[in-house]
């Protein structure tokens, strides 16, 4: 007996049916990505240690390494802080355009204060710059941060000599005389050289920040505050601290 056969029309509509039922399924299968979009608040800050706040600031690299760092609405962040900010941090970084601050900690809108220059040494604009987030805005850690592959010290190993850059490189050049006791070839073209020059540069501003700022170093004595150092690698974006 023959059976029969069903009207194209209705195959169709059948099998259209069909793919709207499955498409419907895998969209509500699917998760929600959810976005932050609260910021530091003050009493956030308050309640926060230096050491949960340097915790904070490792997990969040941890993530950058993983390429899992958190979305955030940052229109929605710009508007809560715009009028108050309480940072809790401030890193003093390099110029560096590979050492991006917010994004290798993996931090948002109003949740640190970034300090930036070539070599990352202070200054005495820098040091009233970290005296102003700690004292009067309420930051409890104090992160110098340097990196591998550093234009500036190699700069400063080289004796560079060049406009302003002459100047500046003159603040980099204690850590080159720190590093003299150095085994190996001390040039610039040497990695390991310069990764031990930057080592070195982080631990002697963290001896100036302590040595040119009463207001930072008793803070520290206090145990309100952290003073840290790290090295930044840009291959990979571990970090190892300094001190």
């Amino acid at each position: 007996m023959m059976k029969k056969k069903l009207p194209l029309l209705i195959i169709v509509l059948l099998l259209f049916s069909s793919c709207k039922q499955i498409d419907k399924n895998e969209s509500t299968a699917m998760p929600k990505v959810q976005t932050v979009s609260n910021v530091m608040t003050k009493e956030t800050q308050e309640k926060l240690t230096p050491d949960e706040i340097l915790k904070e600031l490792v997990e969040g690299n941890k993530r950058f390494q993983r390429g899992n760092i958190t979305l955030r609405n940052f229109n929605e962040q710009a508007r809560k802080c715009a009028i108050k900010q309480y940072p809790k941090a401030v890193i003093l970084s390099c110029l560096d355009s590979r050492v991006p601050v917010e994004v290798i900690f993996d931090q948002g809108l109003g949740d640190v204060f970034v300090g930036r220059v070539a070599g990352n040494f202070v200054n005495e604009d820098l040091l009233g710059s970290m005296e102003f987030a700690c004292h009067i805005a309420g930051s409890k850690l104090i992160l110098v941060i340097g990196h591998q592959h550093c234009g500036a010290i190699k700069g400063a190993i080289d004796n560079v000599e060049f406009g302003n850059i002459t100047a500046m490189l003159s603040k980099i050049k204690p850590a080159v005389q720190m590093s003299q006791n150095f085994t190996g070839k001390k040039s610039s073209k040497n990695e390991e050289f310069v990764k031990y020059v930057s080592k070195n540069n982080v631990s002697y501003t963290l001896n100036q920040i302590r040595k040119n700022s009463s207001i930072l170093r008793e803070m520290e004595n206090r145990k309100e505050i952290k003073i840290v150092g790290a090295y930044y690698n840009l291959v990979n974006g571990t970090l190892e601290f300094v001190k």
